[in-house]
């Protein structure tokens, strides 16, 4: 019994007529009263009585065409199913999104765009720092993550370079540092700085270390913040300075004033989207493809 026959079958049973169905799926009607044949051959029983007029079905052939319609039904909704699932139109997705990152607009469109494009995918945000990120991109928990690394070549991922962010140093709009910003960083070496811990981020915290080694900066740190929202929130209080990612100044906070360093500002933080490898989900894909049409590598301050 195959797909082909049952079509022929229901063509005859809906038109009453050889003949009629003939015309419908436009087969020969000598080729279609051998495919009834097959079938009811196959089958062992008879499906259809012929009177006058044309043909009706019998008690099998009735239970059959309930049957094939069911069947038929289903055999198209589970080959649009595969389709959309094949072309990234269905599914789930999971994409980690460093905290600092969910309101920069290039995020956010992409976000909207994906939602746009693909309603009908699970797509679910999370708000991770970059080393959550890496540990459960490589354990198969997410998907894809926006997140800062150091190079490329990643132990078992993909990667692709959205864009270099870089630092800036957040004050509380009080603090004589909003209205006499400072020039250079060694001006802030009596500041008290509020800081991130090295384990919930140490790619960028390396990072930004390393470039002030360089400059022989050493901050006076006496908070700890477990992310750049924490840390700001204790800026907004008054209860120090921080060096944050430019980024950080997408959404405005009351209570706290941004400020530009060029020394800062010479600090390259590059923003990665990472996948795990051997990742062949096509709601991926489009993920993928997306994040390179919303971002354009650029450089907003010197390179180190």
């Amino acid at each position: 019994m195959e797909f082909r026959q049952l079509s022929y079958f229901i063509a005859i049973a809906e038109t009453g007529s050889i003949s009629a169905a003939s015309r419908r799926v436009h087969v020969a009607q000598p080729a279609l009263t051998r495919q009834l044949r097959l079938l009811e051959e196959d089958l062992e029983t008879r499906l259809l009585e012929r009177h006058a007029r044309g043909v009706r079905l019998t008690v099998a052939g009735q239970a059959l065409y309930e049957e094939a319609v069911a069947l038929l039904d289903r055999r198209t909704q589970i080959k649009a199913r595969l389709s959309a699932l094949g072309s990234g139109m269905t599914g789930k997705l999971s994409l980690g999104v460093t905290v600092t990152h969910l309101w920069m607009p290039e995020v956010a469109g992409l976000m909207h765009r994906y939602r746009q494009r693909y309603p009908q995918v699970g797509f679910e945000v999370f708000p991770l720092l970059s080393g959550p990120q890496l540990e459960r991109l490589r354990e198969g928990t997410l998907d894809a993550g926006i997140l800062y690394l150091d190079s490329a070549e990643q132990h078992g991922l993909e990667t692709r370079q959205l864009q270099n962010d870089h630092l800036i140093l957040a004050v509380p709009s009080s603090s004589r540092w909003a209205g006499s910003p400072p020039q250079r960083l060694h001006e802030l070496e009596q500041a008290d700085f509020i800081w991130g811990f090295r384990s919930v981020s140490p790619v960028y915290y390396d990072r930004v270390m390393a470039h002030f080694q360089r400059l022989d900066f050493h901050p006076r740190i006496v908070q700890f913040g477990a992310d750049n929202t924490a840390i700001l929130s204790m800026v907004a209080a008054g209860l120090g300075v921080a060096i944050v990612p430019a980024a950080s100044a997408c959404l405005p906070m009351p209570g706290i004033r941004f400020l530009e360093i060029e020394e800062l500002a010479r600090c390259d933080m590059p923003l990665w989207l990472a996948w795990r490898t051997g990742n062949d989900s096509p709601a991926l894909g489009n993920l993928v493809t997306l994040a390179g049409e919303a971002f354009t590598p650029k450089k907003t301050g010197p390179t180190v």
